[in-house]
């Protein structure tokens, strides 16, 4: 089941960031995809430099946990886990002809900096296009914050 994706804060600039939120929905252990464009873009004469951040909930199941308290009392609890990490992630998109390996990872983010040359034409002079994506985990209580409408006064 495809996840859903959430773009309304991105302006929809960056070819490899439309193809990374495409991959990132296939994928069934992610439940979520939020993309925003990050303040870093700017434009120039001879580069336009585009950063997108890119947010991923993944999907949670429960598990019954048996325990015993104080050794004696049997006891049952429900425990909810993740599906995924973003270590499990790097590899599931390094596997991607497509995508590839990150320029950078760490256990809370992965970075992937894409660069092309464009050419307009009629134009002698072209330009440098610098894609820069991040993708992070985003909590289960932020997304609802973030997604939830604000309050009213």
């Amino acid at each position: 089941m495809p996840s859903e994706i959430d773009t309304t804060k991105w302006s929809g600039e960056g070819a490899f960031t439309q193809l990374l939120a495409d991959r990132l929905r296939e994928l069934d252990e992610i439940r979520l995809v939020r993309v925003e464009d990050a303040p870093a873009s700017r434009s120039d004469a001879d580069y336009n430099f585009i950063s997108n951040e890119v947010f991923v909930a993944f999907s949670t199941r429960e598990r019954v946990e048996t325990t015993r308290q104080l050794g004696i009392i049997p006891r049952t609890r429900t425990v909810t886990e993740k599906t995924s990490s973003v270590a499990q992630l790097e590899a599931a998109l390094t596997a991607m002809a497509d995508i590839g390996p990150p320029d950078y990872a760490d256990e809370g983010m992965l970075q992937y900096p894409r660069t092309e040359r464009i050419v307009p034409p009629y134009q002698t002079r072209g330009y440098k296009l610098v894609e820069l994506v991040r993708i992070y985990e985003v909590k289960e209580n932020l997304i609802s914050r973030r997604t939830a409408p604000a309050p009213r006064s």
